[in-house]
């Protein structure tokens, strides 16, 4: 019904004129005193004449529509024919339309080129400066000093920004390499946890592991990111006092710290990309693509993340497995 009252809207302009013409032409055949049988019958015949090319105009319309509306949901890649033009403004639209579409695709292949090209460039370049950054690690694994053990933790933080890096690239990817099955969460969770060993004995802050006896369904190398991620802003952001991981209710992660906590107003937006808040505007090395990274991971992996904090007391981390079938 609404599209009928679309229908007579557009020919409003065309209705009006036809009763324009049929009034003029029933007043003068009045003033020639012709009779009012001789005039009303005219008209009732051009009436329903009108009326019955309205009628096939309208079903014509209507076929077109029906044509039309599923491909409202496509994108400009699928719409590769569209219904036959019965007009000249139509024709144009239609010039226009697949004149917009070709330039979609143009646009759409020259910018995977480009994004392509860039990953590449940036893998490259990962796996290049891997290589002066491990040489670094033998030449100080040599010597234990505190000097040397700080050195270890800034290469640790390099390669955490190299990794970071290459994340943020292979979020966008039209291809991921995730592999998902059942691993053990305490294997995962210790090897975040060695690799900032030396952060945890430069700050002399407490560990407070307690065993995770369960498993998960997730992508191991991702969620290891996710883990190295929160690990390293708690010893970050906790100057004092110790760090505490558990488990509650056998599938949710906790990474607990006693650090400076976030502020309230920030805590609803830690998430989002770029956002540092107070936290970051006091250190100047913050990026906001951490925690934005992290969601973003757990999201696709099918977990999901959330933050609990108070200012001056420290902050606590949830990673929630949901058991699906495989």
């Amino acid at each position: 019904m609404r599209l009928f009252f679309r229908y007579l809207r557009s020919k409003a302009g065309l209705l009006g004129l036809l009763l324009l013409c049929a009034a003029t032409i029933a007043f003068s055949l009045y003033l020639f005193g012709v009779s009012t049988a001789a005039v009303w019958y005219p008209l009732a015949l051009c009436t329903l004449f009108c009326v019955i090319f309205l009628i096939c105009d309208f079903s014509i319309v209507q076929e077109k529509h029906k044509a039309l509306e599923p491909l409202k949901k496509l994108t400009a890649d699928l719409l590769d024919e569209l219904p036959g033009a019965t007009a000249v403004p139509e024709a144009d639209y239609r010039e226009i339309i697949e004149s917009l579409c070709a330039q979609q695709r143009a646009f759409s292949e020259q910018a995977a080129k480009d994004y392509r090209g860039m990953v590449d460039y940036y893998t490259v370049w990962a796996h290049q400066i891997k290589t002066p950054i491990a040489s670094m690690r033998l030449a100080l694994q040599n010597e234990d000093s505190p000097h040397s053990r700080r050195l270890q933790t800034e290469l640790s933080r390099i390669e955490q920004y190299v990794s970071m890096v290459l994340t943020f690239l292979r979020l966008d990817s039209d291809s991921t390499d995730y592999v998902i099955r059942e691993y053990a969460l305490d294997a995962i969770v210790r090897g975040a946890v060695r690799k900032l060993a030396g952060s945890f004995i430069d700050k002399k802050l407490k560990l407070e592991y307690e065993s995770l006896n369960t498993t998960v369904l997730t992508d191991e190398k991702w969620l290891s990111f996710v883990v190295e991620q929160v690990l390293s802003n708690a010893v970050k952001y906790t100057q004092t006092g110790s760090i505490r991981i558990f488990t509650e209710a056998g599938n949710t992660l906790c990474i607990s710290d006693t650090g400076i906590g976030i502020a309230p107003e920030d805590l609803p937006r830690i998430f989002e990309n770029g956002y540092t808040g107070f936290n970051g505007r006091e250190d100047k090395r913050a990026s906001g693509i951490g925690l934005y990274l992290c969601k973003r991971i757990c999201d696709n992996l099918g977990h999901s993340i959330r933050a609990e904090s108070e200012l001056g007391k420290g902050t606590t981390v949830r990673i929630c497995f949901p058991k699906p079938q495989m």
